[in-house]
């Protein structure tokens, strides 16, 4: 674990002379966000353990005696030539299905930027900067590693900097700790500028071949989706065929069809409308969070992840410079790139970490931000084509590199867990009964 700045010794009293306020890390956050927060990462946590149990099914299925069966099955091609959509199943799964899931992360951004922690400039600038950290420093280590080797491939540099936030709320409800709403929030927060971040990766440097014609039908679809939205129409019968319409225009256009999920996703208001408890976006997202988490997801899972270890296995994924690149992006990259990056947030800003919380709180994220698997899936696919040896190896690299994280995860976060179930014993007390937690009506710093 890199050497770390102890938190500053907090100001003088009040009365005791002049009191400078510092910036704090990790504060709590408003009851609203928490409430939000525990709701969304409850329903990853069943999301992310059916991701695992799809990634299991394709593993054993794809190193079983019927492994030709998988194969067939992935490799069943449907849909209508005529549109430039007859695509076997693992692409229908990698650019249909996950256009559902990029969808509610389009919700999550337009809902974090006007609501949520993103709005604030010194709230935001934590998940931002570590994000940015967590991006940064696995490419630089893949680009080593593969510029290094004769035999490297550097065009995969972008797989091991994505994390898979359902992986990771699986990981702590299996090891079943009581993170507090601060670690809680920034792990989501965190994992939302990621997947902004890879968004925008997918969008600049993974599209080959672009017809102008087929994107602007495609904006100007989703323009019309906006319009209705915004003029407060839900009804599905109208916005659905046009988010069909769009995705099928963004898949022709040679950009990824799942930008246009973003986009729609972007478009939706998130403010709440006068006698409204919640915005249309976080609607929108409770009503599709389940079909992407509990569907899209785990069947991209299953479809994506049946990796052969035949031949080689785990031995050849690591000696092949581009899975070796991406184990190291993941387990040594993305933890140096978090915690490295927040670290010098708070020597830059002299800004304090919350006095609950310790920098092994922050160790310990952000080595479960190394835990990715969708996003690094769709990406390897991008990089080095879906029937590719690269591929093949890139893929048990994720599994190798996301499974490694998250047992030195179990092992940082369960040696907090007393101090954590503490902090969710005070975060539960309501002695008002007024249905808000008492430490969410204490005054806040940062």
């Amino acid at each position: 674990m890199p050497s770390v700045p102890p938190a500053p010794a907090p100001g003088p009293a009040s009365g005791s002379g002049s009191s400078v306020s510092r910036p704090r890390l990790l504060a709590r956050p408003t009851w609203p966000q928490a409430r939000y927060v525990a709701r969304v990462l409850r329903s990853e946590t069943v999301g992310g353990l059916l991701l695992l149990a799809g990634a299991v099914v394709a593993l054993v299925w794809a190193n079983s005696p019927w492994r030709d069966a998988y194969a067939t099955v992935v490799h069943t091609g449907v849909g209508p030539a005529s549109l430039h959509l007859h695509l076997d199943l693992e692409h229908w799964a990698a650019d249909g299905l996950l256009a559902i899931f990029f969808f509610v992360v389009g919700l999550e951004l337009k809902r974090e930027f006007v609501l949520g922690d993103l709005r604030s400039p010194s709230r935001a600038a934590l998940p931002i900067v570590a994000a940015l950290g967590g991006m940064l420093v696995p490419a630089l280590i893949y680009t080593l590693v593969n510029g290094l080797a004769v035999d490297g491939s550097p065009e995969g540099w972008a797989v091991p900097t994505a994390t898979d936030i359902a992986f990771a709320v699986a990981v702590l409800a299996i090891i079943t700790t009581h993170l507090p709403a601060a670690l809680r929030s920034f792990l989501l927060t965190l994992a939302v500028v990621d997947d902004l971040l890879a968004i925008v990766i997918i969008a600049v440097f993974f599209t080959d071949r672009l017809s102008p014609a087929p994107l602007a039908g495609s904006l100007a679809v989703i323009a019309v989706f906006a319009l209705l939205v915004n003029r407060g129409v839900t009804r599905w019968w109208l916005l659905i065929p046009l988010a069909l319409v769009a995705w099928a225009l963004m898949h022709t256009s040679g950009v990824h069809a799942t930008i246009a999920g973003v986009l729609l996703g972007f478009a939706v208001p998130a403010r709440p409308r006068s006698g409204e408890h919640a915005g249309m976006s976080e609607r929108f997202e409770h009503a599709w969070r389940p079909v992407s988490a509990g569907v899209a997801v785990p069947v991209f899972a299953l479809m994506a992840a049946g990796v052969s270890l035949a031949g080689g296995g785990v031995g050849a994924a690591l000696a092949d410079p581009a899975g070796l690149g991406v184990v190291m992006g993941l387990l040594l990259g993305k933890p140096i790139g978090v915690m490295g990056a927040t670290v010098l947030l708070a020597r830059f800003t002299r800004a304090e970490l919350d006095p609950d919380l310790s920098w092994w709180d922050v160790a310990g994220v952000a080595v479960l931000a190394g835990v990715g698997f969708t996003v690094s899936l769709l990406i390897g696919e991008l990089a080095f084509g879906a029937d590719t040896a690269e591929n093949d190896h890139v893929k048990a690299a994720i599994l190798i590199g996301s499974l490694a994280s998250a047992l030195l995860a179990s092992i940082v976060l369960r040696a907090r867990n007393r101090v954590y179930r503490r902090l969710a014993e005070r975060e539960a007390v309501d002695r008002d009964a007024d249905g808000i937690p008492d430490v969410f009506q204490e005054p806040t710093v940062g």
